[in-house]
């Protein structure tokens, strides 16, 4: 068909061009395969910081958050503690005692890591009974530590020496624990509360062990004394006398603690004391007498040791006097069951500085030593 204007209407072939469809595809191609790469990249860095973090983790975790459990717990805690709690450490408790005390009062996080503390150190065995003032959440190896240090106690300690009479000891018992000397009285005044066996027929008197002993916050002085008649009891059964026997044994002993001064001479006393009772002839102890009468051994008169209203005046009454006259110590109570071998019936304390005492097994012996007793005061007057 001619154009209308005479000119030629074939249309000439169009070039041959990259169609624009086959372009957008490969560009997306490619903006797929870099996307890839960039998430193959944040996986791989994401997979690196988790490993640095697990690591950071397990080595610097247990400073705030202490050693996991298998089970997820924590098996030890690694921090320093906090706050405050007090426990009670009985005596006898073993390592596992103490342990299984610790982690449910909340100071350690579990027994087994106080016991491995234990074990791994080897003054732990010395841990006193008592009660302590411990952080919570310690690490087990600090509270090892923290037991053995005697700051950390709450209990004070109460001495009482040898030789005291049980009047001296309830005031001392009374200025330690800051209680009425009354309360202290009474409660040495009732067997029961203080466990005083039946072989004291009441009286506490020579029974009071002399020790020093541990007293808890919440002691009480009934709970203070019952503590140390079971000790006297503990000693007495230890040493093997009969119970029918403890008695006499005190009563025995506590005038060998009052009469001699030296260790080296109370076995000799002791055998001396048995000689007189053997010979039936009486003790004549000054300690007794005075004891009696309320007042010091070396201010007694001629007059005190004719009275025979004081029931314990071993010069007017054959035997033991009615009960012990003193609480005595061990050394005695050794001395009484082990006496030495002697013939004395006479002992005089020549020096009342050194307490050095003097034996005689005739009356003209034993008064040239009381001769020498009354030169040594007459030096000693002023």
């Amino acid at each position: 068909m001619s154009d209308l204007f005479g000119g030629d209407t074939r249309v000439a072939p169009t070039e041959r061009r990259p169609s624009r469809s086959r372009g957008r595809a490969k560009e997306q191609r490619e903006r797929k395969r870099r996307r890839r790469r960039s998430i193959w990249v944040l996986v791989v860095a994401a997979l690196m910081v988790a490993g640095a973090a697990y690591v950071v983790i397990e080595l610097m975790g247990g400073l705030f958050q202490g050693a996991q459990g298998s089970d997820g717990g924590v098996d030890d805690y690694s921090g320093i503690g906090h706050g405050s709690v007090q426990v009670v450490i009985k005596p006898g408790d073993s390592g596992a005692d103490m342990a299984a005390t610790l982690a449910e009062a909340g100071v350690v996080a579990t027994p087994k890591a106080f016991k491995d503390a234990f074990a791994d150190n080897p003054q732990a065995a010395s841990i006193q009974p008592g009660t302590y003032n411990m952080l919570l959440e310690m690490k087990a190896s600090d509270a090892v530590i923290a037991l053995l240090n005697p700051t950390s106690r709450v209990s004070f300690k109460l001495g009482i020496p040898e030789g005291l009479t049980k009047d001296q000891i309830a005031t001392k018992i009374s200025e330690k624990m800051a209680v009425p000397i009354e309360e202290v009285q009474a409660a040495i005044a009732d067997p029961a509360a203080i466990g005083l066996p039946a072989e004291a027929g009441g009286n506490a008197e020579g029974w009071l062990f002399p020790a020093t002993y541990d007293i808890e916050p919440d002691a009480t002085p009934a709970s203070v004394l019952a503590q140390m008649t079971a000790q006297t009891v503990a000693v007495l059964t230890q040493k093997g006398v009969p119970q029918d026997q403890w008695q006499t044994v005190l009563n025995k002993a506590s005038m060998v603690e009052r009469e001699a001064r030296l260790a080296e001479d109370r076995p000799k006393v002791a055998r001396a004391i048995e000689n007189r009772l053997d010979k039936e002839m009486p003790l004549s102890t000054d300690s007794a007498v005075a004891y009696g009468l309320g007042k010091p051994g070396t201010g007694l008169t001629t007059a005190d040791t004719q009275d025979a209203s004081n029931p314990y005046n071993t010069y007017k009454f054959l035997g033991l006097p009615p009960t012990p006259i003193a609480s005595p110590g061990t050394a005695s109570i050794d001395a009484v069951l082990s006496p030495a071998e002697g013939p004395w019936l006479f002992w005089v304390t020549v020096n009342l500085d050194t307490g050095e005492t003097l034996f005689a097994t005739t009356y003209d012996d034993h008064l040239a030593n009381v001769a020498l007793l009354r030169a040594w005061q007459d030096e000693n007057s002023g």
